[in-house]
């Protein structure tokens, strides 16, 4: 059976909701690297994150699938400011923390830098934590 590259992720939480959602269809899928990518991140974009393989028969089924899983994703998530739903969760480097950490571990040694993550809107640019309300609509 061939299998093919169906998504990649950077974090094995949302592979294996992926893969849950996935077999709970009837389609058989496996994670490729998430042993490598979830014992040591930094080795995350080398590898090219944890990939989800599904059989090539099975792989339009599968990407219809979770494209309406983000689809649902998204609309659980709206801009307090604009109410648009164009929003995904990125990772900033903005606060002074961040750049102090990143300067102290240049001199200091090899340590992993904690990178924010907020929800961005696309529409009006506003940023905001991930635990944050939405209003309701």
């Amino acid at each position: 059976m061939d299998f093919i590259l169906l998504n990649s992720y950077n974090n094995y939480v949302e592979a294996h909701i992926a893969k849950g959602v996935l077999e709970e269809q009837g389609i058989k899928c496996w994670l490729k690297d998430e042993n490598t990518v979830t014992i040591d991140p930094i080795l995350t974009n080398a590898v090219g994150g944890i990939k989800a393989m599904v059989a090539k028969a099975d792989a339009q089924k599968a990407w219809d699938i979770l494209t309406e899983l983000k689809k649902e994703q998204k609309k659980a998530v709206v801009c307090p400011k604009c109410g648009s739903h164009n929003i995904e969760l990125v990772s900033t480097p903005r606060k002074a923390v961040n750049w102090l950490s990143a300067i102290s571990t240049f001199f200091l040694g090899d340590y992993a830098l904690a990178i924010d993550k907020v929800n961005h809107c696309f529409d009006c640019r506003h940023e905001f934590p991930d635990t944050e309300q939405s209003p309701p609509e």
